[in-house]
């Protein structure tokens, strides 16, 4: 298999697909890496790196042009759509329930796309679980900055002072990005509520942190008076392949104090307010009716090293297992592969993806698709 490595186009993307071990791993196993020159160089890994673990060093539209694995970790942009061919394998995060123009073009290009969001083993997200980590890690951090008044944010300081209380931090969501949110603004002396869906995960948080962060059954009264009362507000909903629930509503939005701020880590797949829209590590933030937004759609990015390294170590296994089997028998022969194959040959595959866009979920097995559903 040739297996290519191109540079991520996405702004402020420092991240790379494969480190220089998993490059000399494959190599040994006798695939050819191609690396666009420069890839590594945001997560710290010099094109002397890779080319001593045995990759070849080339630009990206040669990369394209010659591999029939491309190992990525955001989407494909506008200017790499031209560059997709029939039969080629891409993998990577896709976030396609929110974004029906990259759908249509992987359709209209004959690829088959597997996305690490919806790679399912062992019941867990293992591709998904270190971004999300960091993501959850970083958002009450990104919170409490822009409760700055000098960032347009309340004044209100994250930790409190002696006969003061801290900031009241709400997060939406007991998965994994949730979970590690509540981590850290617990860490951070926050007034931290977690509000979810179901009680068996609210339990295993109530048991974690011992009755110290408080836990909320979602319902729409109650969802509406902690929102009012919350400084900050975690969007962390995940439901895998599909757009994130809508949770907020803007004259939701209206009842907290201005200067509050709401990071939304659910923005890859839509979001979890009606107001939110993605942002970059460039240009993080936006107002409306005075709440701070931050909505930075690839947040990880900001710690390239750790967290090329996290994602990297988790997708090798799956990348050798495709390299040495191909997309239709790696997906005949692994579970967890068949559950992140969104795209294949024309058809979109994923059920789940399927339903946010609105189309049929196709077969597999049935016939090559030559029209574009979307």
């Amino acid at each position: 298999m040739i297996i290519g490595v191109p540079s991520e186009l996405k702004k402020e993307e420092r991240r790379v697909g494969l480190i220089p071990d998993g490059v000399a791993e494959l190599v040994r196993l006798g695939h050819k890496v191609l690396v666009e020159k420069g890839a590594g160089l945001g997560s710290g890994f010099s094109d002397g790196l890779y080319i001593g673990a045995g990759a070849e060093m080339t630009d990206g539209r040669e990369i394209f042009r010659r591999a029939g694995l491309i190992v990525k970790v955001k989407e494909p942009l506008p200017p790499e759509y031209g560059f997709l061919r029939p039969g080629q394998t891409i993998f990577t995060f896709l976030h396609l329930a929110s974004n029906p123009a990259l759908t249509g073009a992987l359709l209209g290009s004959g690829v088959s796309a597997l996305a690490y969001e919806t790679l399912e083993d062992g019941g867990g997200l293992p591709l998904l679980a270190p971004m999300s980590e960091i993501a959850g890690r970083m958002a009450p951090l990104m919170g409490a900055f822009y409760l700055q008044a000098g960032r347009g944010g309340s004044g209100v300081f994250a930790a409190g002072a002696v006969g003061v209380g801290p900031c009241r931090c709400l997060i939406l969501g007991a998965g994994n990005a949730g979970t590690n949110a509540a981590r850290v603004s617990y860490a951070l002396g926050m007034d931290t509520t977690v509000v979810n869906i179901t009680t068996e995960r609210l339990r295993r948080i109530d048991e974690m942190f011992r009755g110290r962060v408080k836990t909320l059954l979602l319902t729409e009264a109650a969802l509406g008076a902690a929102v009012r009362d919350a400084d900050i507000v975690i969007g962390a909903a995940l439901v895998p392949g599909a757009k994130a629930p809508l949770l907020i509503t803007r004259p939701m939005l209206g009842t907290m104090r201005r200067g509050s701020v709401l990071v939304d880590i659910s923005i890859d797949q839509g979001g979890v307010t009606e107001t939110s829209r993605p942002t970059t590590h460039d240009d993080p933030v936006y107002e409306v009716d005075g709440i701070i937004h931050y909505c930075v759609a690839n947040m990880p990015a900001a710690y390239p090293r750790t967290s090329t390294l996290a994602l990297a170590n988790a997708t090798l296994p799956y990348v050798k297992l495709l390299a040495e089997t191909g997309v239709e028998a790696g997906v005949e022969k692994s579970g967890p592969l068949r559950s992140a194959l969104n795209i294949y040959r024309g058809r979109v595959v994923h059920p789940g993806v399927a339903r946010s866009l609105g189309v049929e979920s196709a077969d597999i097995n049935g016939p090559v698709s030559t029209e574009r559903p979307l």
